[in-house]
């Protein structure tokens, strides 16, 4: 595999492993991942519970427990993050890097009015005086199109809607203009049309201060419509990386089954009504007993004997696609 190494990158994550001890065995959390993101642009990290893509990103804010294991090289605008102290991290941390939650509600401090904990972000990261931190508070509420901005700083969490903490989550997070924000399942909890303006809001904001943004989610859906590239993980592994229109555009060229299996699992309008949903047949491997060839033959259906005693690596097989598939599908299809 050649090196993901570019002058031009914003972030360059290398060879990132991430292992944790339980009860006396090794998680692989987080095994070899590489890649790159560019200023401007949109990742999408895509995976089941447990594949890593959380772990992974956790790793490069310096947001994990003290017991885990970390490896690897992420460079962020020349800067390693791997190995530095809190105390330097907190440097990067809110000013050059910034990560949103799946559950604002968990993420917001109930007791205090949502005006004083954007304030408080503010004031943790620029030497403001309060005044001055409000006024910038109300102007990102602004920012993320909260209504009645100056009206909705008083207010508690509670008063607020789903869709609104999380904007104002997003608020504290653009507090000081980071040049990549990490979105982590930030709107799986809430319904349908508010997740389409979450998204188009990030993008927006996006647009607005040349932020890159990487978005983890289990939902190929929302890869498809937003993301620039495209991660697949499984078993804490990439299995599967391609520029989005590659994927999912007109004569898309999924290649890895387990990529497919998920995109098969999309609902779509034009099934016939009651029909049963597809699903990815089996449950993620332990990390702690992995199988020795493919992660993910013991739930595939085309796995054949090579599957199960080598594991395939994750290799360009095309310009920008990487796949690791010893039987790939053919043409984009399941067959």
């Amino acid at each position: 595999m050649s090196s993901l190494r570019t002058n031009g990158s914003l972030l360059e994550v290398e060879d990132l492993r991430v292992a944790f001890a339980a009860g006396g065995r090794e998680v692989r959390a987080v095994d070899g991942v590489s890649y790159k993101v560019d200023a401007g642009s949109t990742l999408a990290i895509i995976g089941e519970s447990g594949s890593g893509k959380t772990v992974g990103c956790r790793a490069i804010m310096g947001l994990l427990p003290a017991g885990a294991a970390i490896s690897g090289s992420a460079r962020l605008r020349g800067t390693e993050l791997i190995g530095l102290s809190d105390a330097a991290l907190r440097k990067h941390r809110g000013s050059d890097m910034a990560m949103v939650f799946q559950d604002p509600a968990r993420s917001l401090n109930p007791t205090m009015r949502v005006g004083a904990q954007i304030t408080e972000a503010i004031r943790t990261h620029r030497k403001v005086s309060r005044s001055e931190a409000h006024v910038q508070a109300v102007e990102l509420l602004r920012l993320v199109r909260i209504p009645a901005a100056d009206r909705r700083f008083y207010e508690y969490p509670h008063q607020l809607s789903g869709g609104m903490r999380q904007r104002v989550v997003i608020a504290m997070a653009l507090a000081c203009r980071p040049k990549l924000l990490i979105a982590d399942e930030a709107t799986t909890a809430l319904d349908v049309t508010t997740q389409a303006q979450i998204m188009e809001l990030l993008l927006e904001l996006q647009q607005e201060l040349d932020m890159a943004l990487i978005f983890i989610s289990h939902d190929l859906g929302l890869a498809a419509s937003y993301a620039d590239e495209v991660i697949v993980m499984y078993a804490g592994k990439i299995v599967e990386q391609a520029p989005a229109k590659r994927l999912f555009g007109a004569g898309g060229t999924v290649k890895m089954r387990y990529t497919r299996a998920l995109l098969d699992a999309i609902p779509h309008l034009e099934r016939p009504a009651h029909t049963e949903l597809p699903v990815v047949s089996g449950r993620p491997p332990d990390p702690t007993m992995l199988p020795p060839g493919c992660s993910f033959a013991p739930r595939c259906p085309s796995a054949a004997d090579d599957c199960r005693t080598t594991a395939p690596g994750l290799i360009e097989h095309a310009q920008s696609h990487r796949w690791a598939c010893w039987h790939p599908c053919e043409n984009g299809g399941a067959a």
